[in-house]
């Protein structure tokens, strides 16, 4: 029988010659869940044996993992700012560059105060969720045009206990809301030019929905249809906050300013990368 350190340090290896690119994470990930075990088992327990059913569990996990299949998929779920969500192949795995959004948007809305938020191609839930479960008074809705993204979205919503303040919607984009319904916009569009989708990672090109990563030729497309209507949308002074590949920052800011955006500016993801382009919609003018 293996215990928990040789099973890791094996896993690593074999993870290691399969071209993945954080083998010591993601083995001790999927050992954690197929032992039942916590971090702090591993680092205080290194000897303990994994029974025949958990080392088979955890044999399955990295034969997927050494064939690229994401973590996310293989274990259903992703940790993403302070909350965990289940995954599918359906939507989009949340990743930590995302949470760049969360570190411009919360400053901007104190704890207490009750605002209207709208998340466009919400996918798994993770901005919306995320910030709902940070400011308590605040309520959101989600749109996707992927029925089974909403379903993974609203069991999430759910196992949060956010369903009560977080409602769900099917369509595209924003079609069929309001003018000036919300103070704040977020969104995390489709940004990778076509012909690059081919070149990505194994986990992404062959695993993550392709409706949520193709941009069109530029990668831009999104943004085009996204600029005037987010500012549609928005209350007048209301925020914006839009993910952006990281050469895409002035291309963005232009197409923002020019459907008559105020206080442009992107903001760089910890890896030093232009990674959110947010603003307002003047307060001054009435009406999209």
């Amino acid at each position: 029988m293996t215990n928990l350190v040789t099973a890791w340090k094996t896993a690593q290896a074999t993870l290691k010659a399969a071209g993945v690119d954080q083998p010591s994470i993601d083995a001790r990930l999927m050992l954690e869940a197929a032992a039942g075990a916590t971090r702090m088992d591993i680092l205080t327990d290194p000897y303990r044996e994994l029974t025949p059913d958990q080392q088979a569990t955890f044999d399955d996990f990295i034969g997927q993992r050494a064939r690229r299949k994401p973590v996310s998929h293989i274990l259903g779920r992703k940790g993403f700012w302070k909350i965990m969500l289940s995954v599918t192949p359906d939507v989009l795995t949340p990743r930590p560059d995302t949470e760049s959004i969360l570190d411009v948007v919360l400053p901007a809305f104190p704890e207490a105060m009750a605002f209207q938020m709208l998340d466009l191609g919400v996918g798994s839930g993770a901005i919306l969720l995320a910030i709902l479960a940070e400011r308590p008074a605040a309520r959101g809705l989600g749109v996707d045009s992927s029925s089974e993204a909403l379903a993974v979205a609203k069991e999430n919503a759910a196992n949060l206990d956010l369903n009560n303040r977080a409602a769900f919607l099917h369509g595209d984009w924003t079609a069929g809301l309001g003018d000036g319904q919300f103070d704040l916009v977020v969104s995390n569009p489709p940004y990778i030019p076509t012909k690059d989708i081919d070149t990505l990672d194994p986990e992404v090109r062959d695993h993550e929905p392709r409706l949520a990563l193709d941009g069109g030729a530029d990668g831009l497309d999104a943004y085009r249809l996204l600029a005037p209507e987010i500012l549609r949308v928005l209350k007048p002074g209301g925020l914006f906050a839009v993910e952006i590949g990281h050469d895409q920052s002035a291309a963005v800011e232009a197409l923002f300013r020019q459907a008559g955006a105020g206080q442009v500016r992107t903001t760089k993801d910890l890896g030093v990368r232009d990674r959110v382009v947010t603003g307002f919609k003047n307060p001054l003018e009435t009406g999209g």
